[in-house]
Order: structure tokens, then sequence, then C-alpha cells
């Protein structure tokens, strides 16, 4: 199977004051509609990315954990206001719960967003993996338009990723957690 790297529009390094592009490239603007950039605050304001997969839950690494968390999709440069930017507050940030910070292992976590997003050209959802299938923190690694994992650490030399966070070993939690949500939401 051939690996399709994703080139991500915005690789955000942790305290990161801006959205500038470390060693990799501009795309077509909202060809990576999925893509969500996430603010929230620790000692300083911080920046991740995620992306999204349901209409009201982001995907992104556990290390991306903050208060006053944000979302903002549909951005091509998230330094200028454009009509096709959706900012959502976080409802619930659901970091695995077997998450460890000093080592990062089990680096995942669900943000449930406080509305849905408005699926649109510039915002819509990337698919999961069915079946196990072997940049920047929390964005996705991307294998034929599906998110296969999660960036935990890169290569300075902007080529694939050194680690990630496989996706499918964590798909029982993640759709357990989100329909958990939802059922809460609908009671």
């Amino acid at each position: 199977m051939q690996i399709l790297l994703l080139l991500l529009a915005c690789v955000l390094v942790p305290r990161t004051e801006t959205g500038e592009i470390i060693r990799g490239h501009k795309v077509k603007p909202h060809s990576r509609p999925y893509m969500a950039y996430i603010r929230f605050s620790k000692q300083k304001e911080e920046a991740c990315s995620g992306f999204l997969i349901k209409e009201d839950f982001v995907l992104t690494a556990a290390r991306c954990l903050g208060s006053f968390m944000n979302v903002t999709l549909g951005a091509h440069d998230i330094r200028q206001k454009e009509e096709t930017q959706q900012r959502i507050r976080v409802k619930k940030p659901i970091p695995h719960p077997d998450y460890d910070n000093k080592t990062h292992v089990n680096d995942i976590m669900l943000l449930q967003l406080e509305k849905r997003a408005e699926l649109t050209k510039a915002v819509c959802m990337l698919q999961l993996p069915k079946t196990k299938i072997p940049g920047d923190f929390g964005g996705p690694l991307v294998c034929d338009k599906v998110a296969q994992g999660i960036v935990s650490y890169k290569r300075n030399n902007g080529t694939s990723p050194l680690i990630f966070t496989r996706i499918s070993y964590f798909l029982p939690w993640i759709k357990n957690t989100i329909n958990s949500l939802q059922m809460k939401k609908s009671d």
C-alpha cells in the first residue's frame, strides 16, 4: 500500500505564537478541510492541530490539553479572519484515561465541541480507519484519505513523523466515548 503523507498547511509547534509554516509548504486553500487549529492555555497561550471526525468532535494529541480551549475550523490562514472560519469552544476535552504526560504513551484526546460544525467545502470530517492498517502535534497522519495516526513527534527535516499514535488501536475508546456523550445529550 502506498502511503500518502499529509503535508500540513500549517505545521504548528507548541508555543508557536502564529500559524507559521515550519519546513513545509503552503497548500491550496481549504484542500485539507478537516484540519482544526486548537488554541488553549497552559502557562501561556499555546496551539496544536487536530482534525474533525464528527460534526461535534475533534481528535488530537493528549499533550494539547489545556484550559480555555477553542477550535477554529475552515481556516487557510489562521492569522486572517476568513468567511470560511468557524470558531467553536471546546465543551469537554477527553484525554485517553491511560495517557502518561511524561512518556506520552496513549497520546490521544477527543474534544467535544459546544456545538456542531457546519459542514461546508472548507469544513468536513476525516474518516477514521475501519480496520487496523499499519508535523505537527495533534495533526493527522493520513493514508488514502483516512486518518491513521496522530502525530506525536516529528523530524525537523519535514519528512514523515518519527512517532505517531495509531488511531486503529484506540477506535473502541473513541467510539465508546462519543456514543456515551451523545447518549447523555439525548437524555
